[in-house]
């Protein structure tokens, strides 16, 4: 029992030993510890904890009892001696071998929440970068934008310009085409006076034609 508690207790400090300094073994010891937190692994350990814990009180409760006796007694039994040192023993085999795994917990739990915490600052550091460089790319994209939207105000002014330009020429060409169809109505106007002026000579010539040809007839006769 007490050598495999030596035995117990050297593997755990040699264990704490390779977990305090960062070697390529302690990255296969915690692997090792992760597949045994896994599954019925932690069930295991608890159970065997336990069982350490109970024989850890079992010999504290015999310590006492060879106390009280040597007490009743008023003597020391050479036995009880041996039986105490023996307990003793034990006792402070059990109750470091389960401080050192406890140590062995913890170191563990530690060194993983320092591994994931890295990994997180990393990512954040990574995150930080292609923001920046996003933050950059999207600079010079706006400066892009801004300067077609320069361009593109610029040919709109220009567009505007041209614009009102053909618009004057429409109106203007609006006002001559009004001008005209008014001339225009106006000549058709004076066409159709001097037309209705021309059949009235026309008409006038033919009466006096008729006239002066009756005239000359009734002067023959």
């Amino acid at each position: 029992m007490q050598q495999l508690l030596f035995t117990v207790i050297f593997s755990e400090m040699v264990l704490i030993l390779v977990l305090s300094f960062k070697t390529p073994l302690r990255k296969l010891v915690i692997m090792s510890l992760d597949r045994v937190k896994r599954g019925r692994g932690p069930v295991v350990i608890k159970t065997v904890a336990g069982t350490v814990f109970v024989m850890l009180i079992s010999s504290l409760y015999s310590m006492v009892k060879i106390q009280k006796r040597w007490i009743d007694e008023g003597s020391v039994n050479p036995t009880d001696q041996v039986l105490m040192g023996k307990h003793l023993l034990e006792a402070t085999l059990m109750g470091a071998s389960l401080f050192l795994a406890l140590m062995i917990d913890r170191l563990h739990h530690y060194i993983r929440e320092l591994r994931i915490r890295r990994k997180s600052m990393e990512a954040v550091k990574k995150q930080s970068r292609d923001f920046e460089n996003g933050k950059a790319a999207g600079s010079e994209e706006k400066k892009a934008l801004e300067e077609e939207m320069t361009t593109l105000r610029t040919k709109f002014e220009q567009l505007e310009s041209e614009l009102e330009t053909k618009t004057k020429e429409v109106n203007a060409a609006e006002t001559n085409a009004v001008a005209l169809r008014k001339q225009s109505e106006g000549f058709l106007l004076e066409y159709d006076r001097l037309l209705e002026e021309n059949q009235n000579l026309r008409s006038q010539l033919q009466s006096l034609d008729r006239r002066l040809s009756h005239s000359g007839s009734k002067k023959n006769t």
